[in-house]
């Protein structure tokens, strides 16, 4: 599914972010990157999703390298989870789920609703999916942290993509919050069979939900392990 190979990405600033990362993911796998602020998780993720540009390295989804050539290809197969929600605030949930169908740069035709019915029904499931259909017509920013963060989701599987990212997608919720937001992740791993691969800093969490979980600090990935596996010593080469 996912085959990241001497990935390094060095900012404009001499700053370098990921220096070799190395990490395989089978379809239908639940990963979980633990690490400090700092570590590379964001730029791993973005790098993936064609949202930077690695320094040097290959990608491989769904058995193709990643190239300028494809990328908008592996885009389309590939939804993201974005800590801050990234909704438009004076848009109906249903319509922030429908921008997921949307170049980014076309995203505000969602205003002038130029949607096909089938496409809205899409929406609707989406919504369905995490809970939310009742809430489809709300203004996000009528909506909970929670629910915003629902709606990102159906946002992010409306295409049904082949991979799942989520970027930190807790950082800023509750307890109770985040676990119903891994849950539905988890449910989405399932029942679809959508590969995820998401950035945590709660243990406990990457613990719960995930096949395996990767430790990455200092732009390195210093332990990759099963999920049942992970104790103190591997916690402790991480956060120091």
């Amino acid at each position: 599914m996912l085959e990241i190979n001497n990935l390094k990405k060095t900012f404009e600033n001499g700053r370098p972010a990921l220096k070799g990362v190395d990490l395989k993911i089978n379809k239908g796998e639940f990963v979980s990157i633990l690490g400090p602020s700092g570590s590379g998780k964001t730029t791993l993720l973005r790098t993936i999703n064609g949202l930077e540009t690695s320094s040097s390295g290959e990608i491989y989804f769904d058995n193709k390298k990643v190239d300028h050539n494809n990328f908008l290809e592996v885009q389309r197969k590939t939804g993201m989870i974005f800590q801050e929600f990234n909704l438009v605030n004076n848009l109906s949930a249903i319509n922030n789920v429908l921008t997921g169908l949307l170049n980014s740069s076309n995203k505000f035709l969602s205003l002038f609703y130029l949607f096909s019915k089938k496409q809205k029904i899409e929406a609707l499931k989406s919504l369905e999916t995490v809970g939310l259909l009742e809430k489809s017509h709300n203004r996000s920013d009528e909506l909970s942290g929670g629910q915003r963060q629902r709606v990102g989701i159906a946002r992010a599987i409306i295409k049904k993509p082949l991979l799942l990212l989520a970027d930190e997608p807790v950082a800023s919720l509750d307890p109770k919050s985040s676990n119903l937001i891994l849950s539905l992740l988890k449910k989405i791993n399932q029942e679809f069979g959508t590969t995820i691969l998401c950035n945590l800093h709660q243990v406990d969490l990457a613990k719960k939900y995930s096949d395996r979980v990767v430790g990455l600090i200092d732009g390195k990935i210093i332990f990759d392990e099963k999920s049942t596996n992970i104790n103190e010593s591997y916690l402790k080469k991480i956060y120091t």
